[in-house]
């Protein structure tokens, strides 16, 4: 894990790999941003016109390098563009700050420290530069760098150091001694840390991540952060009956398991139970994906790896709140013992589901979890999962989507998600669409209507929550796994979406301000 430094350094005698500075888009050309003062003064003053020189216009997520004068004890200057210019006395944007911190980060793997003097005016700032940054350091390398034994011996092995992540974050013009600086620069190591492992989750294989191994996983950080963790195994899940983990991976060698855990603070006045969706690996089951749709289907435990992600990190920052995580862990495989399309499930509620279509497994084991989540009558609910194709299709790549059963709740989810810079849009759950899920057969199907595919699911999840209690889902298909090329501070492969914003609603939770 990359590390964050406040130093009271200044840029220019700062003894570093690199210097990052902002620039930003004016009315007249690119204009250097606060926090860059000294290095502008080693470049006469012209720093931002031998960057414009080559190229560079301060375009958010520009970045570009150039040698360091003299004057500075760095061999690097690399200019991150911020985009505009934000308007006189206001500050730039806690995002925008966030991605340039994340793309300066990414660009800067293989070296072992550098210096960020981007523009910091309060602890938030500097709360959001060492987010981006040690969000935008990560790489996932475990399965790289073994020995080549083909090669001849004085060839060399190991990992590249170019391909590891930047090693020493430094935050200039932050306040180590302010307490207010020093809590942004802690909470940041926390979140982020707990980020960067629920990325390494989405992107181990599945032949290692399966639901046997996460629990173990699970079990461990209960051990190392004071969280009680329970796993049901399969002999637990059949006793009590929990029909739609079980349906759902039975198809697998890897049983099913449900994993509870549960941060508690002594003087904490509400309860929230988030659950999360963790299919280790989908095939589709019976039903099984076409070509093209399976390679990257191990991510289909996002949601799951959020949960576990959001608690740990509300232990470690001692959130005056309690928090219960339900990880529900299936593989959905096709074998000759899986489950069926026209096969019925008795699900932990006692409701029974006609199984049409064995992909659509999320909500089976979301449904098992949610209700027992319930029996608990904690103050709200909120469930993220990786749930719908349908919801990619609606919001694109990069936003998820909120559905709830209550309008307040929805907004207030929806609104966190924006404040931390995860983009989210509230979504509805129109009754008309209930109607599709009628089944001649069992009390519900658990496919409705093609159309709305994403508002479908939600329906059949509210079906299994608890009555009186605030329930939120989080349908994070778009933006759980990024294909294309980094941006910003998201990497290629598992993004850690929606940890931000389960952490913050716990803290607003914590904090009395969601009723």
């Amino acid at each position: 894990m990359t590390a964050l430094t406040l130093s009271t350094s200044g840029a220019a005698t700062l003894r570093a790999d690199a210097l990052v500075v902002g620039l930003a888009k004016g009315a007249k050309g690119p204009v250097v941003a606060p926090g860059a003062e000294a290095v502008d003064k080693a470049f006469d003053g012209k720093l931002a016109t031998v960057l414009e020189t080559l190229g560079a216009s301060g375009a958010e997520g520009e970045v570009t390098k150039l040698p360091a004068p003299s004057g500075l004890k760095v061999q690097v200057v690399v200019a991150v563009g911020l985009g505009q210019v934000p308007a006189k006395d206001d500050a730039y944007d806690a995002e925008a700050l966030r991605r340039a911190a994340g793309s300066a980060a990414r660009a800067l793997k293989g070296s072992k420290k550098a210096g960020f003097a981007l523009p910091v005016e309060s602890a938030e700032d500097a709360a959001a530069v060492a987010e981006g940054a040690l969000l935008g350091a990560y790489a996932f390398t475990a399965y790289q760098g073994g020995e080549n034994k083909l090669a001849p011996k004085s060839a060399g092995s190991g990992r590249n150091d170019a391909k590891l992540p930047l090693g020493e974050v430094v935050l200039l013009g932050a306040k180590p001694r302010d307490k207010a600086f020093k809590a942004a620069a802690e909470r940041a190591v926390a979140v982020t840390e707990e980020i960067n492992r629920a990325r390494d989750l989405v992107n181990t294989p599945p032949n290692d991540l399966y639901p046997e191994s996460f629990a173990a996983v699970a079990s461990a950080a209960g051990k190392e952060h004071g969280i009680k963790v329970q796993v049901l195994d399969e002999k637990a899940l059949v006793k009590g009956g929990y029909g739609g983990l079980l349906g759902v991976g039975q198809g697998s060698t890897h049983g099913p398991r449900l994993v509870r855990l549960s941060y508690t603070h002594p003087k904490a006045e509400k309860t929230l139970a988030l659950v999360g969706k963790g299919i280790t690996y989908d095939s589709g089951g019976i039903s099984l994906k076409p070509a093209g749709h399976n390679e990257t289907m191990k991510c289909d435990m996002s949601g799951a790896a959020a949960v576990f992600a959001a608690v740990v990190s509300a232990s470690r920052l001692g959130l005056r709140v309690n928090v219960t995580g339900w990880l529900a862990l299936a593989e959905n495989m096709p074998s000759g013992n899986a489950t069926r399309p026209g096969d019925v499930l008795r699900m932990y509620s006692g409701k029974t589901v006609e199984v049409l279509n064995t992909d659509a497994e999320g909500r089976l084991v979301l449904a098992d979890a949610l209700t027992r989540a319930s029996e608990e009558k904690p103050d709200a609910i909120v469930d993220v999962a990786t749930l719908t194709g349908a919801m990619v299709l609606a919001l694109g790549n990069r936003t998820f989507g909120v559905m709830a059963n209550d309008d307040a709740f929805r907004t207030s989810v929806h609104e966190i998600a924006e404040e931390v810079g995860e983009a989210s849009w509230p979504m509805p759950l129109p009754a008309d669409l209930r109607k599709g899920m009628d089944s001649p057969t069992a009390d519900i199907a658990n496919m409705g209507e093609r159309m709305g595919g994403g508002l479908v699911a939600g329906l059949f999840l509210q079906e299994f929550v608890g009555e009186g209690i605030a329930w939120a889902h989080l349908d994070i298909a778009g933006p759980a796994f990024h294909e294309g090329a980094p941006y910003g501070y998201t990497p290629k492969g598992g993004t850690g979406s929606a940890v931000r914003t389960l952490v913050r609603l716990a803290e607003r939770t914590a904090a009395g301000d969601l009723g």
